[in-house]
């Protein structure tokens, strides 16, 4: 395990490894009850840089009330491993994770059951993360799941929506396609630096939901330095006109810039606001300087 955490850190990537705090995993390999020490030691000895640690079988011997005592377990292990592991909670949003991911040094919590790769499945999941903004922030962040881009259940219109979403939730972002195979598109979409600029801008703020109508939806992101991040999404299944004044970002005039993120162009803020059309499952993305 050593030797293939070295070639993974070689090809500058991290390794990630998978438990549960229950006796097994979902499925059915050993888990880490009464073990937390000793895994985590192990863990850190591998040099392992991060831990998914996934709820599974630990509801034959906990509570749902345990929730938090039982991640408090691996996360002091963790603490005295001699190693940083970035410590993921998954117990598909039970508990009210968001409240107390923090307290046990969690890093990501997941927010919901697990996504498909599908429009369906993808917009339920990241269009109702809205109320849990307040709860995310530098170090500890509301996790949606994995992203599905270049799998093949989506196109890629609705892949660069699934990208802007997560950016726009300053959700963890980890590939969930296979590196090895995936395609030019998949790989241009995942690349994006100035669309992953905006989930990991240092202000560490979740964006929020502004306005909803007629299957159009605006979420905005505040960005360090005083702008934002704005992504006009079209939820309908037909091309749609779009709207957005800015009066609705809070501005009482046109902004200095304006940038498309996906076309990687610099706009002419127009007096009133911007307005187009969006293809279906589209968005647009703009950086509103």
């Amino acid at each position: 395990m050593k030797a293939l955490a070295d070639y993974v850190h070689s090809r500058g990537l991290k390794l990630g490894i998978y438990s549960s705090p229950g006796p097994v995993t979902c499925a059915g390999y050993e888990g880490s009850y009464g073990h937390e020490e000793q895994d985590a030691k192990t863990f850190a000895e591998w040099g392992i840089d991060y831990l998914k640690y996934d709820w599974c079988s630990a509801g034959r011997i906990y509570q749902d009330s345990d929730l938090q005592a039982a991640y408090q377990k691996m996360s002091q292990a963790l603490a005295r491993c001699g190693r940083p592991i970035v410590y993921s909670l998954c117990e598909y949003g039970m508990g009210d994770v968001w409240t107390w991911g923090p307290k046990v040094a969690a890093n990501l919590w997941r927010t919901t059951g697990d996504i498909q790769d599908n429009w369906k499945s993808m917009a339920d999941i990241g269009f109702n993360q809205n109320r849990l903004a307040p709860y995310a922030g530098p170090g500890h962040w509301n996790d949606p799941d994995m992203l599905e881009i270049g799998n093949g259940g989506m196109n890629n219109t609705e892949y660069r929506t699934h990208f802007s979403l997560w950016c726009l939730l300053a959700a963890p972002l980890m590939a969930g396609n296979d590196l090895r195979t995936m395609s030019a598109a998949t790989l241009k979409i995942l690349n994006n630096r100035e669309v992953i600029a905006i989930d990991q801008d240092p202000l560490g703020k979740q964006g929020e939901r502004r306005e909803e109508r007629e299957g159009i939806e605006i979420w905005t992101k505040p960005l360090a330095g005083g702008s934002q991040a704005v992504g006009v999404f079209n939820r309908n299944d037909q091309e749609s006109p779009a709207t957005l004044t800015w009066a609705q970002l809070g501005l009482s005039a046109a902004p200095k810039a304006l940038r498309d993120a996906w076309q990687h162009r610099d706009l002419e803020p127009a007096a009133g606001g911007w307005n187009g059309r969006i293809p279906a499952h589209g968005v647009v993305l703009l950086i509103v300087k």
